[in-house]
């Protein structure tokens, strides 16, 4: 065989194995004190899909998501786009200090993997994670998620306003804010709260729900 031949035959070897399909094992760790994440969806996705971009207004769908813990519409948008996709892992609230494990597959060209679910307590925050290119070599990879801010709702922390499986009784909290600083997607400026059971600015107890980022640990093995 000559060289040109066996350099030919070298690219295809090369091609056939980026086009194989590698399957993930995922592990989601929530790093907070006293929040809670709402059910979670995670996908293995081409470079057209996408749940959120940063500097960018929130879809209805991201909107749902997290204003409402709604994963519904994320899972239609990725769907279309023939997403390899896990729905509420946890089956149910994950809460602080608590982790669950998922698999998904990056085939047929998803070779990214976004992932989201609402903050619990707050008003439209979420963790998430945007589009990371899943790594073409087998191995363990950690990568650690922010909180954002979908920039659709003013951060009240008036409970009222927010899902409440969790339970928190309301104080009477005059609000923390009534304006929107920031309309697109951005980084979550965190929980205020107070440390008054009887008003205050906040429904939300400083003491228990306050946090910085990074909020979640995400451990993928691939295979």
């Amino acid at each position: 065989m000559s060289n040109k031949h066996l350099i030919a035959a070298g690219f295809a070897g090369l091609f056939s194995v980026a086009s194989q399909a590698q399957d993930l094992t995922i592990t989601l760790v929530n790093l907070t004190q006293g929040i809670s994440f709402t059910p979670v969806i995670a996908a293995a996705h081409d470079s057209q899909a996408a749940i959120f971009h940063s500097a960018e207004a929130a879809s209805d769908e991201l909107q749902a998501l997290a204003e409402g813990g709604s994963i519904d519409g994320v899972n239609v948008l990725l769907s279309g786009y023939g997403a390899d996709i896990v729905t509420n892992p946890a089956g149910g609230l994950l809460g602080s200090g608590a982790n669950t494990e998922f698999t998904l597959t990056n085939s047929d060209g998803n070779d990214y993997l976004s992932l989201a679910a609402m903050m619990l307590p707050t008003n439209d925050g979420f963790v998430g994670l945007d589009s990371w290119k899943i790594p073409t070599q087998a191995g363990t990879y950690t990568v650690l998620l922010n909180a954002y801010d979908a920039g659709t709702e003013a951060n009240d922390e008036i409970i009222s306003n927010v899902p409440n499986p969790i339970g928190i009784t309301s104080t009477g909290a005059s609000g923390v804010t009534a304006e929107i600083g920031n309309s697109n997607v951005h980084i979550h400026p965190g929980v205020i709260g107070d440390s008054d059971s009887d008003a205050g600015i906040s429904d939300f107890d400083s003491r228990v729900h306050r946090w910085l980022n990074p909020v979640a640990k995400l451990t993928v093995v691939v295979e």
